[in-house]
């Protein structure tokens, strides 16, 4: 049973925590591949400058504006997809990053999207590697992941919150201080699969 609107209908904060523990699944050529999300990242509305949707509503970020439960897919550097997931109400722009996972399901699939890579942390932790991993590109860019097809997340063994670990985004230079500082990058603490 996927994981339903309501739990993305939520403030962005709570969501990039609960969704630590959650399995990501992606159908590949009618394979199961899973993984369990083990670090996040919130990206909060038109005011948080590290979020796209600072920029105002454009064609690229439509989807955050958009109901609750949608993949929001982009491609930085000409080479890299990053897979979002939009959250709280219809009209208010806000997402969460998937930045790693645990690889669970369909191991020998995710080692030939990645192949040459040895270092089994490398396979998926980072979110451009864990879309390589699981063939997640454009193509499903404003994806219902609450259907159960295609893309989707199943609810998971619940991280105890003493397991839980917060600290500033990565990567995001250009934003205001205030927002290089919020404390909005979640991860499970010890898991080998974070990306920093």
């Amino acid at each position: 049973m996927p994981l339903s609107v309501d739990f993305f209908n939520r403030p962005t904060l709570d969501v990039a925590r609960d969704l630590l523990g959650q399995r990501l699944v992606r159908m590949i050529d009618g394979r199961r591949v899973s993984g369990r999300i083990v670090e996040t990242e919130a990206y909060v509305g038109p005011h948080d400058t590290a979020s796209h949707a600072s920029k105002g509503r454009t064609p690229r970020t439509e989807v955050m504006f958009g109901p609750p439960g949608r993949a929001y897919v982009y491609l930085i550097y000409g080479m890299y997809h990053m897979l979002n997931l939009v959250t709280e109400a219809e009209g208010f722009p806000a997402a969460v990053l998937i930045r790693a996972i645990e690889p669970l399901e369909g191991l020998e699939v995710i080692q030939a999207n990645r192949a040459g890579i040895r270092q089994a942390r490398l396979l998926t932790g980072g979110p451009g590697r864990l879309c390589r991993a699981l063939q997640i590109d454009l193509s499903l860019n404003r994806w219902d992941v609450t259907r159960g097809e295609r893309l989707w997340l199943e609810p998971d063994a619940p991280v105890p919150p003493a397991q839980i670990a917060r600290g500033p985004r990565v990567g995001i230079a250009y934003a205001q201080p205030k927002d290089r500082a919020a404390a909005w990058r979640f991860w499970i603490k010890d898991n080998p699969f974070v990306s920093r």
